[in-house]
C-alpha cells in the first residue's frame, strides 16, 4: 500500500488558500528554533502564525529552558517572523505530563525503544492534542506541528494523529481548526533548516528531548 504524500497534500492546500480573501490563522506547535526556522520561512506568507511551545518531554529543565530561550531570541532576528508578526505562546512545563500520557514508567520496554517507536508516537500525540485544544479554544483556522521536519520523526504517525484530532472535532457544532498535513523534511526542508541554523548561529541539540533519547 502506497504511503500518503503529505507534501503533495500540503501543496494542494496552499494553492487553494491563494484564492482566499483573508489570511487564515495557524497554530504551529514548535519543538525548537532550528526546526521552526524553515517552517516559518515556508508558511509565514500564507498564514498568520502563532507558535505554541509545549514540550514537557524535554529533560532536564535546563535543556527545556535553553531551547525556549533560543526560540525567543531567534524570532526577533528572523525576517519572515518579524515581517509577518509571528507570535509565541509558551505553555506550562510539567514533566509529569509527559510520564502520565506516555505511561513509559509502567512499561519498561518503551524506555529502550529507538526513536520512531510507540514511546515517540505517544509523545507526539499528547503534545499535538494540547496544541489542538489551544487552537480550538482560541478559534484558529488551522493547526500543525514542526515535528515532521526531523529525519528521526515518523511523519506518517504525526499526520495520522493530526487527522484523528480533526475527525474527533466532528462531534462539535462550532467551527473547529483543520489539521495542516505536512512532511516538512521534504523539498529540502531539513537541509534548509540546517542552513538557517548556521546562518543565525542557532544551537542544535544532539538528542530529541526526553530522558530516554538522551541516554
Amino acid at each position: 500500500m502506497q504511503k500518503p504524500d503529505y507534501q503533495k497534500q500540503l501543496d494542494a492546500i496552499l494553492k487553494q488558500l491563494e484564492q482566499c480573501d483573508h489570511t487564515p490563522t495557524l497554530l504551529l506547535h514548535a519543538c525548537c528554533a532550528p526546526c521552526s526556522s524553515y517552517v516559518l520561512e515556508y508558511l509565514s506568507a500564507r498564514f498568520a502564525i502563532t507558535l505554541f511551545y509545549y514540550n514537557p518531554n524535554i529533560h532536564p529543565q535546563a535543556e527545556y529552558e535553553r531551547r525556549l530561550a533560543e526560540l525567543q531570541a531567534f524570532l526577533p532576528q528572523f525576517p519572515p517572523a518579524v515581517q509577518h508578526s509571528v507570535k509565541l505562546v509558551v505553555a506550562d512545563y510539567d514533566p509529569e505530563d509527559y510520564f502520565a500520557h506516555t505511561n513509559v514508567r509502567a512499561e519498561p520496554a518503551l524506555q529502550d525503544e529507538p526513536e520512531k517507536g510507540e514511546r515517540c508516537r505517544r509523545c507526539y500525540a499528547f503534545r499535538m492534542k494540547k496544541a489542538w485544544e489551544y487552537a480550538r479554544a482560541h478559534q484558529f483556522d488551522w493547526f500543525t506541528t514542526t515535528l515532521s521536519i526531523s529525519p528521526h520523526k515518523d511523519a506518517e504517525k504525526i499526520n495520522a494523529i493530526g487527522h484523528a484530532l480533526t475527525a474527533a472535532d466532528d462531534r462539535f457544532s462550532a467551527p473547529a481548526p483543520q489539521f495542516l498535513p505536512a512532511n516538512f523534511k521534504k523539498k529540502g526542508g531539513f537541509l534548509r533548516s540546517t542552513e538557517l541554523s548556521a546562518e543565525y548561529g542557532l544551537w542544535r541539540q544532539d538528542y530529541c528531548g526526553c530522558v530516554y533519547s538522551q541516554r
